[in-house]
């Protein structure tokens, strides 16, 4: 029993970093400070440094010598790179959903959207946070696409990362809402069986989630040169 409840409590605050760095609580770029994260937690260290090893794994903190560890952050340019692959493989994965996703897994993403929009967040417009896995829209498609190594690539080891750009991306203003209609159209192609929208409609989602991605990466620098 002790096992378990140790593991749930590193489950517990892997969770709880992985929300304040997708968030940005915790800015890219920024170092982890144990000892203030701990007393803030209310725990010991030990399950903190296993939180940190985890997302450590999960690309989303990076270990540097002689400098400890801090949250990851990329280059406008690297996450341009990214998010142009990442285009082409949600798309055609979504061109791939189409042909063979089935009615019950259209409602339950319809109910989950539908849980998106009642999110406090979204309905002020701050931001479209997403939930890891089986809570992420573009998780569920990369699955509905039947398509092993497909889904391997989508949720490997950058899905993380991409996930906190994506949010960053809906911190724009009116952004939040924007992504929200696009994930409706999205699953409007799918539900009509069409891989020629579906696909479209994919590729535009990303394509305004890495300009406006691109453009809060462009303002954080402005304000922390001004700051």
């Amino acid at each position: 029993m002790a096992k378990i409840e140790a593991k749930s409590l590193v489950d517990a605050v892997t969770e709880r970093l992985e929300a304040a760095i997708i968030g940005g609580e915790l800015a890219p770029g920024e170092r982890l400070r144990e000892q203030v994260l701990a007393a803030e937690y209310g725990i010991s260290r030990g399950p903190l440094r296993e939180a940190i090893r985890r997302l450590e794994g999960r690309r989303l903190l990076e270990r540097r010598a002689n400098i400890g560890v801090s949250v990851v952050e990329l280059s406008p340019g690297r996450l341009s790179e990214l998010l142009n692959v990442r285009e082409a493989l949600e798309g055609m994965a979504c061109r791939l959903a189409a042909g063979c996703i089935p009615p019950s897994e259209i409602a339950e993403l319809r109910a989950m959207l539908t849980d998106h929009a009642a999110h406090q967040e979204v309905v002020s417009g701050e931001g479209y946070y997403q939930q890891s896995g089986d809570f992420d829209f573009h998780f569920r498609i990369a699955k509905a696409s039947r398509n092993d190594y497909l889904i391997s690539m989508i949720s490997g080891d950058l899905y993380d990362l991409l996930r906190l750009y994506r949010y960053k991306s809906s911190t724009m203003s009116g952004r939040a809402a924007a992504a929200l209609a696009e994930h409706h159209a999205i699953l409007d192609a799918l539900d009509a069986g069409d891989p020629d929208a579906a696909e479209a409609a994919m590729r535009t989602h990303i394509r305004n989630a890495r300009i406006h991605a691109q453009l809060a990466m462009e303002r954080a620098e402005r304000e922390a040169a001004a700051g």
